[in-house]
């Protein structure tokens, strides 16, 4: 291959760690157009019921209410599991997860992750529960699924709620459906970046009719109906824009993983005896979103994390480092006793090596050669 053609200040499309799937735009205009004649745009209009029905049917689950961004599901879903006290939870994730805590004067306590898995890890879950503990939020990292079965069995002994951050785990199967299905709440991010997008957006994922009428007062100012308010709610309602754009997405998901799925395989055969380079595994899942690529670039490679991540900017590939800093170690938490490295020895670890790389359905077999070929050159 021909390095010259990739020399800094080259006229190669700039790679980033993801992009949203744009299906063809003459495909948008009839949603746009029923929405200029409908005239609603929001509360609850015509596509967002729709929205909702089909995104439970696809993903297999009973119900699930729409937001305007993920973090508004994730503060909603702790207000209407009514969540006080104390939260256990992962420093390994995006700030949204911690920062919804602390919006409800919820106070996280981090316990480690899996150094395989990279999420919770349910075997230190235990001895960071006090009597001021009320829920455990696990993330589902990367849409590789938590120990779930364990997470609800120690939740049961102790009375805990679990509320887990799916952001990443949309269209994810296990043990025969849905990892959705699992806790008392599941949130959803539709973000652009992820697999599923409605440009913002999000949803919470619950069981019961009753829980999915709380959600909904919550995010609409608290309104039962025109004169009765019965919560103090927010407004987190989607619009009819985005959900127009989900529904026009979910036409397309399939195709969309298919083509995750051949970058990820791609990706997995040319780095596979780059030494230095670990391919995070994949879950036991019995689907998979590939929603993102994490590598681990490990002592043995010849050039620091940091430094195959600034090579790789140079030429126009914007790896990230996804999850670094941990949220523990922002201003607002690092005070926390559990915020401490020496607590967080497994997360610190795959913080400071962790280097997400470019990964998207039309993401060409040419530009992921030429990311291993820095990669492998470096």
């Amino acid at each position: 291959m021909n390095h010259d053609f990739h020399e800094p200040g080259d006229m190669h499309e700039p790679l980033y760690v993801t992009r949203p799937y744009m299906p063809p735009l003459a495909e948008f205009i009839p949603y746009l157009e029923q929405i200029w004649q409908n005239r609603q745009l929001t509360n609850a209009g015509p596509f967002h019921q729709q929205l909702e029905r089909e995104l439970a049917n696809y993903l297999g689950v009973e119900h699930l209410a729409l937001f305007a961004n993920g973090t508004l599901a994730l503060v909603t879903a702790l207000q209407a599991l009514r969540i006080t006290g104390e939260v256990i939870t992962t420093p390994y994730s995006f700030v949204a997860t911690a920062h919804s805590l602390l919006w409800n004067g919820i106070k996280p306590v981090f316990v480690d992750i899996d150094s395989v898995t990279l999420n919770l890890d349910p075997e230190k879950i235990e001895a960071a529960i006090t009597p001021q503990t009320t829920a455990i939020l696990p993330v589902h990292v990367y849409g590789r699924p938590c120990g779930v079965e364990r997470i609800q069995r120690i939740a049961d002994i102790y009375g805990l709620k679990v509320i887990y951050d799916a952001a990443h785990a949309f269209g994810v199967n296990e043990s025969g459906g849905s990892l959705l299905r699992h806790g008392d709440l599941s949130v959803l991010s539709f973000h652009a970046t992820k697999v599923f997008t409605t440009f913002e957006g999000g949803a919470i994922v619950c069981a019961d009719a009753k829980m999915k009428a709380r959600i909904d007062h919550l995010k609409n100012f608290g309104f039962a109906d025109e004169v009765t308010v019965v919560a103090p709610g927010i407004n987190a309602k989607m619009n009819e824009v985005q959900a127009a754009f989900g529904l026009l997405q979910l036409r397309h998901i399939d195709e969309a993983l298919a083509g995750r799925q051949r970058v990820d395989a791609l990706y997995r055969e040319l780095l596979k005896d780059v030494p230095g380079i670990h391919c995070v595994p994949h879950p036991d899942s019995e689907r998979h979103n590939h929603s993102y690529f994490p590598i681990l670039v490990g002592s043995e490679y010849p050039i620091t994390r940091d430094a195959l991540y600034e090579k790789l900017r140079e030429h126009s590939i914007f790896a990230r480092r996804y999850f670094y800093p941990l949220i523990s170690d922002f201003p607002m938490y690092r005070a926390l006793p559990s915020a401490t490295h020496a607590n967080l020895a497994n997360a610190k670890s795959a913080a400071d090596a962790v280097l997400c790389l470019p990964i998207y359905p039309d993401l060409s077999t040419q530009d992921v050669t030429m990311v291993t070929n820095f990669i492998r050159e470096a």
